[in-house]
């Protein structure tokens, strides 16, 4: 095997691997070890099914080789040394170093807005992102679950940060710990964020994972990846947002226990 072809498989299989940790960690707890206890804050209120679950995996192995592909031609592109990889903490400071990651954050957050929002343009959607949508009540493995062409456009985000964003590669590594974990979090289909955070600052801030999963149940709306302030803005959060997320938070764990033992046979 060549030296690109050695970069094609590492980047895919570090892809998979990081991706099988973070869904698969999510859907043990979730689904299987605190699946009655959590259930009063699954935000839709039935399971996911194994057929869903299957096509979501077998999805995401192909985005894994899509990103896997777009990674190799980004290295190849990035030879000359037209990208802002460097390897020195020292260069450049530990202040730039966490600085780099919160702007890698907020510039993938701006791009996921907005390719996300054209995706959903009617002559795109069914070439992009009607996989994605198949998903309308998602569990963890839905979190790579796109299209061949939604997979090279969310993996757009590394020539973008790559060529424009001075990053070392420890801390693009926790940027993209980060995006995956944030990922399948907003996923899993469990609000986890307590009720009083909507009536803060934080809430108006953060997106949440009720936030995404009613983007998945209702389709229009709520664009945004890990804030909220674009779909503010823009002013394309579900009506029913706040609403939905206060309703989910609001359940209680108690009464659902109790109907849950009352209708078991």
């Amino acid at each position: 095997m060549n030296r690109l072809g050695k970069v094609f498989v590492g980047i895919a299989v570090e892809n998979w691997l990081r991706y099988l940790v973070a869904a698969g960690l999510a859907w043990l707890l979730a689904y299987v070890f605190f699946r009655r206890k959590w259930w009063h804050r699954k935000i839709i209120q039935r399971d996911p099914g194994a057929a869903n679950v299957r096509r979501e995996l077998g999805w995401s192995v192909l985005t894994v080789l899509v990103y896997g592909l777009v990674g190799t031609v980004t290295v190849l592109l990035g030879r000359g040394g037209s990208w802002r990889i460097y390897r020195d903490i020292d260069s450049r400071g530990w202040l730039w170093f966490g600085l780099s990651v919160l702007v890698a954050m907020v510039v993938h957050d701006t791009w996921f807005y907005w390719t996300h929002r054209l995706m959903h343009h009617r002559r795109l959607f069914r070439w992009f992102h009607r996989v994605h949508h198949e998903s309308s009540n998602p569990s963890p493995w839905a979190a790579y679950a796109f299209s061949p062409l939604e997979a090279a456009v969310q993996a757009g985000i590394f020539p973008l940060l790559a060529f424009t964003v001075p990053m070392h590669p420890l801390a693009f590594l926790i940027f993209m710990v980060w995006q995956i974990g944030n990922n399948v979090l907003g996923h899993t289909g469990f609000e986890f964020y307590p009720r009083w955070l909507m009536d803060t600052w934080l809430g108006r801030l953060l997106n949440t994972p009720t936030h995404h999963v009613q983007h998945h149940e209702k389709m229009r709306g709520n664009y945004g990846l890990y804030f909220n302030v674009w779909d503010r803005l823009m002013g394309t959060n579900h009506p029913g947002y706040e609403a939905r997320f206060r309703e989910v938070t609001g359940r209680s764990a108690v009464v659902q226990a109790r109907m849950g033992e009352m209708t078991e046979p």
